[in-house]
């Protein structure tokens, strides 16, 4: 799978941040059956790589990617817990070198023209806006789009259900990511349910 076929797995990426990693299969499971098999797991806790080993192991309809890839070493431990896709959010020489040695599909982090043109010149035109809503948002987004038409983007950072259509909207946006997929409320009761419904909104998004 290539970056680009990612973006086009589904209009939106879960971003999710797992504590336990006893609730990953069961979080899993709910989200691609409401039509969003690429799910985000952030780096950002203690459990995350167990959790993208358990949902590689045990939902094979899921693609689980790993997030907040920021050291290079990340991106190799992410590979051999059986993630499918890497994201950043920014991107650095070595930390580049790092996620193409995988050889898996990734999207680094951008926030400005310059960024992105220094990752179009290594051949890479699939990546992350983030954070979004700080950065400038949709208007941003779609003044890149003239000068560089050739970046697809899946922004992330303050996306939410009431503005993901406006980025979704733009011609250089293929998804979007965003948390409020994920509850923590929910996923700490183990409301599958309400994640399934959540999950099945989002994947009706255009």
């Amino acid at each position: 799978m290539k970056a680009e076929e990612l973006l086009d797995l589904a209009p939106v990426v879960p971003v999710v941040v797992l504590d336990d990693p006893d609730a990953a299969v069961p979080l899993a499971r709910a989200l691609v059956a409401g039509g969003l098999p690429a799910i985000e797991v952030t780096l950002r806790t203690a459990g995350a790589m167990a959790a993208i080993e358990r949902i590689a192991a045990e939902v094979p309809d899921a693609v689980v990617g790993a997030g907040t890839i920021v050291h290079p070493e990340d991106a190799e431990r992410a590979a051999e817990a059986g993630a499918k896709f890497l994201v950043s959010p920014g991107c650095t020489d070595r930390l580049r070198a790092a996620m193409t040695a995988t050889a898996l599909p990734f999207l680094p982090g951008v926030s400005s023209a310059s960024e992105a043109m220094a990752l179009l010149e290594h051949g890479i035109t699939a990546m992350k806006f983030f954070p979004a809503e700080p950065a400038g948002g949709a208007p941003y987004l779609k003044a890149l789009n003239g000068p560089l038409p050739q970046i697809s983007f899946c922004p992330t950072g303050g996306i939410t259900q009431d503005n993901a259509a406006r980025y979704l909207a733009l011609p250089n946006v293929r998804c979007v990511g965003g948390t409020w997929l994920t509850p923590p409320d929910a996923v700490r009761n183990a409301d599958w349910s309400h994640l399934e419904n959540l999950a099945r909104k989002a994947a009706s998004l255009h």
